[in-house]
């Protein structure tokens, strides 16, 4: 892959990781100090990113440099990623790439969030994994509490929401991917 290979790449993975996050261009414009107008050509590829701006955006999206220009592998296979905070939960990136499928743990604090959260909708699908603890699902008219081991996937386009009504912190495999990508489970839950 040519420099200009790598430069134009950069666009499709900066747009990825600011929707993935759920951030406006005016949003990452004010986190960052880029305008908002270079943002957007930086995002479709109609400007060549600097390092100063690379580096900024590294930053806002607590990702490591070389996730943002897709550098070559270099052997080590461990993904070292930052943890971070969204709405009082906190999240560790288990998986490099951004778009398609992303994998998360995320930790809920005891009584997250502390009062009982509106329904939302968006596009994707979503599957969560019970570590530890007992996470409260409202999905459309459903109300269920997830323990340990158990599995929930849904389409994000149906009303949802989370919380930890439990005094102890709640930890969640997450993966989250595109409308339309669900995910395939393949092992058949131990019997009760």
């Amino acid at each position: 892959m040519d420099l200009d290979d790598v430069l134009h790449s950069v666009g499709p993975r900066l747009r990825a990781l600011r929707l993935e996050r759920g951030a406006t261009l005016a949003q990452l414009s004010s986190s960052t100090g880029i305008s908002v107008s270079t943002l957007s050509r930086l995002e479709s590829g109609q400007r060549k990113p600097t390092l100063e701006l690379l580096l900024l955006l590294a930053q806002a999206h607590q990702v490591q440099l070389d996730e943002l220009i897709d550098a070559p592998v270099t052997g080590d296979p461990r993904v070292h990623m930052r943890p971070f905070k969204r709405f009082g939960t906190t999240f560790i990136p288990l998986s490099r790439r951004p778009g398609g499928m992303q994998a998360y743990k995320q930790i809920y604090p005891p009584h997250w969030p502390g009062y009982e959260p509106e329904q939302q909708v968006h596009e994707g699908y979503e599957w969560l994994y019970i570590l530890s603890g007992r996470l409260r699902l409202r999905l459309g008219e459903h109300d269920v509490v997830l323990t340990q081991g158990e599995v929930a996937e849904f389409d994000t386009r149906t009303p949802h929401a989370t919380t930890n009504p439990g005094q102890e912190p709640v930890e969640v495999l997450a993966l989250f991917g595109p409308q339309g990508e669900r995910m395939h489970v393949r092992a058949r839950p131990a019997a009760r």
